[in-house]
C-alpha cells in the first residue's frame, strides 16, 4: 500500500469527508515556528492553522522544531509534513466523523543537528508567530544556559537565541516582533516564559536595547489549549480507515471534536492571529482566566487524580473507565461533587456543573482511546500545578478532607513506587506487568518507598513544600485519610476502595 505524500495526492481515493489540500497552499510563506511535534500541536494550534490557509485567512505555513532527542523526524520527511487528522465525536447532537489532510507544516527542522537552519529563520520577514508545547516542565530556568550553545539547552534558551538572531537580522525594528503562544498547560504560561527569557537574556549579558525590543514589540501571550488528542486511534480502526483511504499514515492522530484555544490577546494580537476568524474554537480576549480555571481544575485535574487509580484498576484507557459504573461513579463524584466545589469564588456552581457534565460526556466519547499511562507523565509536575490549588480551596470552603481527592492522591503515591531501576529509568508493577514511570520525581520516589515505612512516607511527601508549594501535611486529617487510602490500595486492590468509597464505607 502507497504512503501518505504530496506525490500521491492526486492518487488518493476519493472518500466521504476526506478533505484534501489544494496545491497552492504548498506554496503559502512560512509564517510559524513550533516548538514541538507532538500530536496535541498538530490536532489544536496546527488544525486551526490549517482550517484558516484552505479559506485564504492565514495564508501561512509552519516550521516545526524538533526540541528533544526521542524520537525522529523521518515519518514527516517521508510525508512530506503531511498528516492525517480523524476528527471523531458529538457536536450539537450530531455525529461528526472528518477525516483531514492537513498540509500546514512546511518543514521539521531538529534543534540537535539543524541549529543554524532554525535560527536562519529568525530573517525571514514573513515569520510572525511562534508557537510551543514543550511539556509542563519544558518552561523553566536553566541556570547556565547561555545562547552560545548550539542548541541552548532549554526552550526559553531556544527561544532568547533565536529572537536575538531576529534583533540582530532587523536591526531592532518594532514590526519584526513576534507573537509568541506558549500552550504548556502552566499558569499564566506566556508571562512566566517572558520573564524567564529576560532572566536568560540578562545572565547572558545582552545590551538593554536588546531586552527594551523584547518587552515593547514582541506579544508573549498566556494561552489555553482544551481538546482531547490521544494520538493513533486502535489497529481495528487504522485497517479500516487504511482500507478506505488506500494509503498509510505514519503520523495519523485522532481527535474529538470539542476544541478550544484560548488566547490572551489586544487588537494587534488579533490581527496577527487571524486564523481566530475561520473557528469558534479560538478565542482571543483580554483575560481567559474562566477558561483556565474550569479547564485546568476539572477536567485536567480530574485526569491527574484518576490515572493512576484507573490504570491500577485495570482500565487501559478513559472510555474504558466510563464505560464501567463503579469507575465512571468515581470520576463523576471526584470531578462534580469536590472539584467543582473548589473553584475560585468568581465562578457560580451553575457555571462549573454545565462545564463538568459537559467534560463528562467528552471522556465518554466512543471514538477516543485515551491512554491512562499516557496522562501519567509528569505525574508530579501535573499534581502539583492542577490539584495543589483546588485541596486548598477546598479546605478553605468546607475545611474538611476531600475523600475522592484523597484516594486518587493514594494511588498516585502508589503509581510512584518503583520495583526497578534500569539505565536511570524507574518501572512500577501492576498484576504482575512493569509500566514505565515517567516522572522527574521517579527517582526521589524510588528512594522515599525504599526507605520509609507508608506513615512515614506519606508524611515525609506531604510536607515537602519543594514538591508541593506548601504544607500540605497541616491540612487536618489529609495525612491520616491518605495514608488509610494507601494501605487499602496496597491490600485491597483499587476497584474494591472505590467500590467502598462510594459506598461511604471508606472512612468513618
Amino acid at each position: 500500500m502507497n504512503h501518505l505524500s504530496r506525490a500521491y495526492l492526486p492518487s488518493v481515493a476519493p472518500a466521504s469527508d476526506l478533505q484534501l489540500p489544494d496545491e497552492a497552499l504548498f506554496n503559502l510563506p512560512e509564517k510559524v515556528l513550533q516548538f514541538g511535534t507532538g500530536v496535541l500541536l498538530r490536532g489544536l494550534p496546527d488544525y486551526f492553522i490549517d482550517k484558516a490557509n484552505r479559506q485564504g485567512i492565514f495564508n501561512g505555513r509552519i516550521v516545526v522544531v524538533k526540541s528533544t532527542d526521542s524520537g525522529d523526524s523521518s515519518s514527516f520527511d517521508k510525508q512530506d509534513n503531511l498528516y492525517t487528522l480523524c476528527v471523531r465525536g458529538i457536536e450539537n447532537g450530531q455525529v461528526v466523523e472528518e477525516d483531514i489532510i492537513c498540509s500546514a507544516i512546511s518543514r521539521v527542522l531538529s534543534a540537535k543537528t539543524q541549529w543554524q537552519s532554525v535560527l536562519a529563520c529568525a530573517g525571514n520577514p514573513d515569520m510572525q508567530v511562534v508557537i510551543s508545547n514543550t511539556t509542563e516542565v519544558g518552561i523553566q530556568l536553566l541556570e547556565m544556559d547561555t545562547i552560545d550553545l548550539k542548541p541552548p539547552v532549554s526552550f526559553p534558551g531556544k527561544l532568547l537565541a533565536f529572537l536575538y538572531e531576529r534583533f540582530k537580522a532587523f536591526g531592532g525594528s518594532k514590526d519584526s516582533g513576534l507573537v509568541i503562544v506558549p500552550t504548556e498547560l502552566i499558569v499564566d504560561n506566556g508571562k512566566k516564559l517572558e520573564s524567564i527569557v529576560l532572566e536568560l537574556a540578562y545572565r547572558n549579558g545582552l545590551k538593554e536595547d536588546f531586552l527594551d525590543w523584547i518587552e515593547n514589540y514582541n506579544f508573549f501571550c498566556n494561552s489555553l489549549v482544551d481538546r482531547i488528542v490521544p494520538g493513533k486511534p486502535d489497529a481495528q480502526f487504522i485497517k479500516a480507515l487504511e482500507g478506505r483511504l488506500n494509503y498509510t499514515d505514519a503520523l495519523l492522530a485522532m481527535s474529538e471534536v470539542y476544541r478550544l484555544w484560548a488566547i490572551e490577546g489586544n487588537e494587534a494580537v488579533k490581527s496577527v492571529l487571524s486564523f481566530y476568524q475561520v473557528d469558534e474554537g479560538v478565542r482571543i480576549e483580554p483575560s481567559i482566566d474562566t477558561y483556565r480555571e474550569l479547564k485546568l481544575r476539572l477536567l485536567n485535574g480530574t485526569h491527574t487524580l484518576s490515572c493512576g487509580l484507573a490504570f491500577m484498576a485495570g482500565f487501559s484507557t478513559v472510555k474504558a473507565a466510563m464505560q464501567h459504573q463503579t469507575a465512571s461513579g468515581f470520576i463523576s463524584k471526584l470531578m462534580l461533587s469536590e472539584l467543582a466545589a473548589s473553584l475560585p469564588d468568581s465562578i457560580t456552581e451553575a457555571k462549573a456543573q454545565e462545564f463538568g457534565l459537559q467534560v463528562l460526556d467528552r471522556f465518554r466519547n466512543p471514538y477516543i482511546e485515551h491512554k491512562w499511562i499516557s496522562i501519567t507523565l509528569q505525574y508530579s509536575f501535573k499534581m502539583k500545578t492542577r490539584n495543589v490549588a483546588s485541596i486548598l480551596n477546598y479546605y478553605r470552603v468546607h475545611n474538611r478532607v476531600p475523600e475522592y481527592v484523597s484516594l486518587g492522591f493514594a494511588a498516585y503515591l502508589l503509581f510512584m513506587k518503583a520495583v526497578r531501576e534500569e539505565r536511570k529509568e524507574f518501572y512500577g508493577e501492576i498484576n504482575g506487568e512493569n509500566y514505565l514511570i515517567s516522572d522527574d520525581k521517579a527517582a526521589y520516589y524510588y528512594e522515599k518507598w525504599n526507605t520509609l515505612s507508608v506513615e512515614e512516607l506519606v508524611a515525609d511527601v506531604l510536607q515537602n513544600e519543594a514538591l508541593w508549594g506548601e504544607n500540605l501535611s497541616n491540612l487536618p486529617g489529609f495525612a491520616a485519610s491518605v495514608t488509610e487510602n494507601l494501605k487499602r490500595l496496597q491490600s485491597e486492590g483499587a476497584l474494591a476502595c472505590i467500590a467502598s468509597l462510594l459506598l461511604g464505607m471508606h472512612s468513618d
